[in-house]
């Protein structure tokens, strides 16, 4: 499969993309470069210009910002598949936080210069996008109301389900890591796995999280009518 159309194939699977059509996608598509970095290398930090879109071919990359005590912490874990930089793609603003390789990996580059070329020539698409943005500030929304409504139980159970469905049963992050993604604090995320591993749903190792019953933990995430 040539480069375009697998980088087209990518962004269709995206929510961001997907709704462009295979005309608009391929129109995108045909911007893409590649990028290789070696484990531990820099693609960019926080505060860096915003240049640029990127679609993960093969390898892992770490977003991870620092603490107020100084150490880093992670956001995210993007794998074969996984877009990133997509909003950052049309407005520009800085990045707002690091993304480093931890293996060897491989990235489709779409510069925002080039896409930028390619909406002035082709407006259908520049329609198209500002449709997905709408849809991303709903789906912004959506996400707020997540926070600010769910229990902790069930965000926490949406991310250790979205981490499983990337990444497999056997998950490695950290409590610290899990209390970003599900905003909470550490010590919640401790005593919410404990009694989650007390009930057979999950092991615990140092810096792993292996699930042993997802059907219980779908459930849990499922949860909408509750209040912490």
């Amino acid at each position: 499969m040539s480069e375009p159309n697998q980088l087209a194939r990518l962004l269709s699977a995206n929510p961001f993309f997907a709704g462009l059509g295979d005309p608009a996608l391929q129109a995108v598509a045909r911007l893409c470069v590649t990028r290789s970095l070696a484990p531990q290398e820099v693609l960019f930090q926080k505060n860096d210009p915003a240049d640029a879109l990127y679609a993960v071919r093969r390898g892992e990359i770490r977003i991870a910002t620092g603490t107020a005590e100084g150490r880093q912490l992670t956001l995210n874990l993007l794998g074969p598949g996984d877009v990133f930089g997509e909003v950052a793609l049309l407005d520009g603003h800085p990045r707002t936080a690091d993304a480093v390789a931890t293996e060897p990996t491989e990235l489709f580059v779409i510069r925002r210069r080039d896409l930028l070329d390619l909406l002035s020539q082709q407006p259908e698409v520049a329609i198209a996008l500002i449709e997905l943005l709408c849809k991303r500030v709903r789906w912004m929304s959506e996400r707020m109301e997540e926070t600010n409504f769910l229990p902790v139980p069930a965000r926490l159970a949406r991310r250790l389900a979205a981490l499983a469905d990337d990444y497999g049963n056997e998950i490695q992050a950290t409590q610290e890591e899990l209390a970003v993604f599900a905003n909470t604090s550490r010590e919640t995320v401790n005593r919410q796995l404990q009694a989650w591993k007390r009930d057979g749903i999950v092991q615990l190792a140092r810096g792993r999280i292996r699930l042993l019953d997802r059907p219980a933990l779908d459930v849990i995430a499922d949860v909408r009518t509750e209040r912490e």
